[in-house]
């Protein structure tokens, strides 16, 4: 490493004084990104309010509600139950969203606080200070160090480096860097990423030691200017949304003409079914009625807005922001962070997902995965390695590195050196740190390794005199007259032992691994340094695949999710790491290079897209590409990046993945950001998504079933001469009820396996399915069916008491009690029929033991009614003899439901 002093001794540095630096940001800009406008918890809550059809329909309910509540002909009570459930959709879903886009803005914010080394002439003396990236000027010299994110475009004017630049160019190849000359002319708008002296903001320097004198900062920066260039695009509205915009269409309309019918059906009851009146029109609109008529009126005007409201279920909107934020805080806490509700909703209806290799399928890190010996053996950690022949190699790597091993609390850390170079170091862990104390070692010459040569040597003095040479083994092997034994005793090379090892090399390198041999000769650095070597061995080295990725790839193939790898590295490279992972298991599947995408036409690219598994040699206009075509298909649209560059790809998908690892423009991109880079955290969002759509569907099926039979009764009642068997009070309170309760109770359905088993749903495909429709259908009838039997048979009212007061039809009130509570206990119970598509109706229970909780309250709120709903409700308290027919005859809706699922058994969809 070059030291700073030499550095400041060689090139003399015109630092800035703090003065200067201040007069230099008024004059080009701060080094701060301008931030994205930041929305108002008020601006996001009208946005909510606006962007949801649902509550669009409940808002036009609830104004109705109000102006018929005050002028005497509607309750106030249902106008409160509409104002609460608008206010809690709204309210719960905005506040979860704006409270993780604080949580997201405070992780952004942290990035403005990493600090740079900077050069400052204070007291007449250039000093090295800790700026925060922020305060950094144009003019300012930066000091660059390995590990360090570059704060700034500029032009290094003394050392070298080696840097990643794929935040920006999405190549994972380091780039070198080098020193300008004195008259080098730095043109900040020519964007170069091979320039040898140019460096950018967001690159990673992984080698060397250097200084920048900054030429560009902030948005004026090349990762400013891709930032700003992300502009708000029109976004697709989510699968949900849509889905739900058609619902609430149907069930606007299903409300509208119930309600029209219904009035009519009422007028028509009150003219040719009044036993006041003789039968007949002329009878009903004669002069002496006229304020009958006014009063039938109002009132089948006031039951028509009634079953509008009734149809509307207001707790919809409501469910989905609980749930929604309930899992929103269950997924932080799986390193998960969504950043709009929308996120995790759309993740759950994802068709394809274009995924980076590095970071996230992989660990994201060089390491060994094997060593062969030149017997042919394979040793898969440092230690099963025999004790002499581990010696060797433990000196051969740490007397032959630019890389430096330090243990720090316990823990090693390597720095410096390339990504292969610390790959080694982490093989031989601990023991790196002492080599050359324990084995005496002096370094007397070394050749670093370039592209012409291919290898890198070092000739040693102590306890090992000669030289130790690493590099590629193709390179190496054939000037090998002899080998080590696992004794560490030199034998000739024989053809068979040069043969097993080719071949051994060929394996790893079909696995898409970096082979590097070992060796040792007894000449010095020269033209007769690689004569007569004896070979000690080869490593295999890849970023391996994280654990549990190859899992999650199975997972998500099972979901029916095609998962496609975009990478920068070579396709051999990223096919072997596909195979390994399991995404390419067919010799039908396709794996391509940036250059094969570009020859395809849009159409081409369509047809190849089912088949599609890797894209090597990745450009960022290729990821854009991609999302469009995929689009233009009606797919939903997965994409995972963490650059600057792939900030365009985020935005445009369907949903955006951003690593926790990444740039902050890219999370600002993203709807969902995974914190930990994980492929298995990107599929458990889709597990999270699928419920929350599988719990709004049972919250449809539960409801609708309700409002079928509710519109039914009310329309079919008048036209046997019944009337409105359910008063507008009952059909109020049921209505609320049963909304807002059973949206706490279906809302807390747990994440279950089997939704993963399911086929992803497509973007125009009704939210509710056939097996959906076979539910409402079948309980709807019974449900209405029951009803009406139980008004019409003489033999159920014998089950009650008579004390003579008529409420409704020549009926009891204790019948008619026991009729509203039957009523509602029916459609309580089905909701353990809508819970599962299992027979047994209790299945998974304890996975939602809210679902008891409410469904006990419902009953416990029923109950109380009895007893103080009087006139309002129409109620009286019941006997337990009562209690228990109501209770037994609800029961039948448990086997309806049963015979229902057996006849029209749940697929998989």
């Amino acid at each position: 490493m070059i030291g700073v002093s030499r550095m400041l001794n060689r090139h003399e540095i015109n630092a800035l004084t703090d003065e200067q630096a201040e007069q230099s940001r008024k004059q080009f800009g701060s080094n701060a990104l301008t931030p994205p406008e930041q929305t108002s918890f008020w601006r996001e809550l009208w946005d909510t309010f606006r962007g949801d059809a649902l509550v669009r329909i409940l808002t036009v309910a609830l104004v109705i509600t109000i102006l018929f509540a005050i002028f005497g002909v509607g309750d106030w009570l249902e106008a409160v139950g509409i104002a609460i459930a608008v206010v809690l959709a709204t309210t719960v879903s905005t506040y979860s969203e704006y409270s993780n886009n604080l949580l997201f803005q405070k992780l952004q914010d942290e990035y403005s606080k990493i600090l740079c080394k900077a050069f400052r002439r204070r007291d007449g003396l250039v000093q090295v200070c800790d700026l925060q990236i922020d305060d950094i000027a144009t003019g300012d010299f930066v000091l660059l160090q390995a590990g360090d994110k570059i704060c700034a475009d500029g032009v290094l004017v003394d050392g070298d480096i080696k840097v990643n630049q794929a935040s920006l160019n999405g190549e994972s190849e380091e780039a070198s860097k080098t020193a300008a000359e004195s008259d080098y002319v730095y043109d900040a708008e020519q964007i170069d990423f091979l320039d040898k002296h140019k460096v950018y903001r967001g690159s990673v320097v992984t080698n060397g030691e250097a200084i920048m004198q900054v030429k560009c900062v902030g948005d004026k920066s090349q990762f400013g200017r891709l930032a700003q260039e992300l502009k708000e695009d029109e976004e697709r509205e989510s699968p949900l949304k849509v889905k739900l915009g058609k619902v609430a269409d149907a069930i606007s309309k299903f409300g509208y003409l119930g309600g029209t019918l219904i009035a009519i059906a009422f007028m028509v009851n009150c003219i040719f079914f009044n036993p006041t009146l003789l039968p007949g029109a002329a009878t009903y609109f004669s002069a002496a009625n006229v304020m009958q008529i006014l009063r039938d009126l109002v009132s089948s005007v006031t039951l028509a807005v009634v079953i509008i409201v009734v149809a509307v279920p207001e707790g919809l909107p409501m469910m989905i922001a609980l749930v929604s934020g309930l899992n929103m805080k269950k997924l932080l806490k799986d390193n998960i962070l969504i950043r709009k509700i929308d996120g995790a909703e759309t993740a759950g209806s994802l068709n394809i997902l274009f995924s980076d290799k590095t970071g996230t399928i992989t660990k994201g890190a060089l390491q060994v995965v094997s060593f062969t010996s030149p017997e042919g053996n394979d040793f898969q950690s440092f230690e099963a390695i025999p004790e002499q022949l581990r010696e060797m190699l433990l000196i051969n790597i740490c007397g032959n590195t630019n890389a430096i091993a330090l243990v720090r609390n316990g823990h090693l850390q390597v720095t410096g050196g390339n990504a292969t170079e610390r790959a080694l170091h982490e093989f031989v862990g601990v023991d790196g740190t002492l080599t050359y104390e324990t084995y005496k070692l002096e370094c007397s010459d070394s050749l670093m390794f370039n592209s012409s040569n291919k290898y890198s040597a070092s000739v040693l003095r102590g306890k090992l005199n000669r030289a130790i040479i690493k590099g590629a083994p193709e390179k190496l092997l054939g000037f090998c007259t002899a080998y080590y034994g696992e004794d560490l005793k030199p034998h000739p090379m024989t053809d068979e032992i040069r043969t097993r090892l080719e071949a051994r090399m060929s394996e790893l390198s079909e696995k898409a691994m970096r082979v590097l041999a070992f060796a040792t000769s007894d000449n010095g650095i020269g033209d007769s340094l690689l004569q007569d070597m004896t070979f000690a061995g080869l490593v295999g080295i890849r970023d391996e695949l994280r654990p549990e990725a190859v899992e999650a790839i199975h997972t998500a193939k099972k979901a029916g999710i095609q998962v496609v790898m975009v990478t920068g590295d070579k396709k051999e490279t990223a096919a072997a790491i596909a195979r390994d992972a399991g995404l390419i298991d067919s010799p039908d599947d396709v794996a391509m290079t940036s250059d094969d995408l570009a020859k395809l036409s849009d159409d081409e690219l369509k047809n190849v897209l089912p088949r599609l598994r890797v894209v090597a040699r990745a450009l960022p206009t290729d990821k854009s590409r991609l999302v469009r075509i995929s689009q233009e298909k009606n797919l939903v649209v997965g994409m995972t990046g963490d650059g600057v560059n792939d900030a365009p790809a985020l935005k445009k998908a369907d949903v955006g993945f951003a690593m926790g690892s990444g740039t902050e423009v890219s999370k600002e991109a993203a709807e969902i950001t995974i914190l930990d880079d994980n492929f298995n955290s990107l599929v458990k969002t889709v597990l999270y998504g699928r419920t929350i759509y599988n719990n709004i569907r049972k919250f449809i099926v539960f409801q609708l079933t309700i409002n079928i039979s509710a519109v039914l009764i009310a329309l079919i009642g008048p036209f046997i001469g019944m009337g409105t068997p359910l008063s507008v009070t009952q059909m109020l309170w049921v209505n609320i009820v049963m909304d807002t309760l059973a949206a706490l109770a279906l809302g807390g359905e747990p994440p279950l396996a089997r939704y993963m088993n399911e086929k992803p749903k497509r973007r125009d495909e009704s939210i509710i399915s056939k097996n959906m429709w076979s539910s409402l259908i079948v309980v709807g009838i019974y449900l209405t069916a029951a009803s009406l039997i139980f008004l019409q048979v003489p033999f159920f009212k014998t089950l009650f008491r008579e004390d003579g007061l008529m409420v409704y039809n020549g009926s009891d009130i204790y019948f008619m009690t026991g009729f509203f509570c039957f009523y509602v206990f029916s459609a309580m119970l089905n909701g353990f029929n809508a819970r599962t598509d299992k027979l047994n109706v209790f299945d998974n229970i304890s996975g939602n033991k809210m679902f008891l909780y409410v469904m006990g309250l419902i009953v416990a709120v029923q109950v109380l009614m009895t007893f103080i709903g009087g006139s309002i409700l129409r109620t009286a308290p019941l006997t337990l003899k009562e209690w228990g027919v109501v209770i037994l005859l609800s029961l039948i809706v448990l086997p309806v439901g049963t015979i229902r699922k057996l006849i029209f058994p749940a697929k998989a969809e």
